[in-house]
C-alpha cells in the first residue's frame, strides 16, 4: 500500500513539474513572439518617420526629395498662384535646373495679404519683368537650410544677408529662440512657416508673406 502511495504521489509530482515545464516554455514562446512583434512595429514606426522627413507634407502633399523643385510646387495645393506666377513668368526651366537652389515660397494665403489686384496686373505680359524681379527676390542661389541661416545668424550677430537672384538682399533674424524670420528691401517681414523642404535641386523654406524688392 506505502509502494502505491509512492507510486501515486510521484506520478503526480512529475504531473505537476509538466504541467508547470509546459506552462513555461508557453510563456517563452509568448514573450518571444511579444518582443519580435513590438521590434517589427517600432522598425515600422521608425521607417515611417523617417520616410516623413525625407517626403515632408506641404499642403496636404507629400514633397518628394528626389523631385525638384517644380515638380514639388506643382503638387503642392498651397502653392498654385506660385505656381502660376512662375510659369507667367517663364521660370519654369530656371527652376528645373541642377542647382542647388534656395527657394522662400509664399503660400497662396501669402499672395491674398497684398493689395487687391496685385497678383491680376502682375500675371499680365506687359508686366512680366516686375513678376520676374519679384519672383527672382524669392531665389538665392546654394543651399541654405535652417541650420545654415541660423548659423550664419549667429556670426552676424543676429542678422544674416543674401543676394537673391534679382540682385537684392534679404534680411534674416530670429524671432524667438527657434523661429526665423526674412526682411524684404521695403521693411516687411515674413516668417519660415515650414522649413528645410529638400529637393532635388536645392531646398524650399515656405514663408507666410510675399517679399517686396526695392
Amino acid at each position: 500500500m506505502v509502494g502505491g502511495t509512492l507510486l501515486l504521489v510521484t506520478s503526480g509530482a512529475r504531473k505537476t513539474r509538466s504541467r508547470r515545464e509546459g506552462k513555461t516554455k508557453m510563456n517563452i514562446k509568448l514573450a518571444t513572439i511579444f518582443a519580435v512583434a513590438s521590434i517589427a512595429m517600432g522598425a515600422f514606426a521608425a521607417s515611417n518617420q523617417d520616410k516623413m522627413m525625407d517626403n515632408p507634407m506641404v499642403g496636404g502633399a507629400a514633397m518628394m526629395r528626389t523631385t525638384d523643385i517644380v515638380g514639388n510646387a506643382v503638387n503642392s495645393p498651397d502653392h498654385t498662384t506660385l505656381v502660376a506666377a512662375v510659369k507667367a513668368a517663364g521660370l519654369v526651366d530656371a527652376l528645373h535646373g541642377k542647382g542647388p537652389l534656395t527657394v522662400f515660397a509664399p503660400t497662396n494665403g501669402a499672395f491674398k495679404l497684398l493689395p487687391d489686384g496685385t497678383v491680376d496686373t502682375l500675371l499680365k505680359p506687359e508686366n512680366k519683368d516686375t513678376l520676374t524681379k519679384v519672383l527672382t527676390y524669392h531665389v538665392v542661389a546654394g543651399l541654405y537650410d535652417s541650420k545654415a541661416i541660423k548659423a550664419g545668424i549667429r556670426k552676424g550677430n543676429g542678422s544674416f544677408m543674401l543676394r537673391a537672384l534679382s540682385g537684392g538682399t534679404l534680411t534674416f533674424m530670429m524671432n524667438g529662440p527657434m523661429n526665423i524670420v526674412v526682411k524684404d528691401e521695403k521693411g516687411g517681414i515674413a516668417s519660415i512657416s515650414t522649413y528645410d523642404v529638400y529637393q532635388s535641386n536645392g531646398v524650399i523654406q515656405v514663408i507666410d508673406k510675399v517679399l517686396m524688392p526695392q
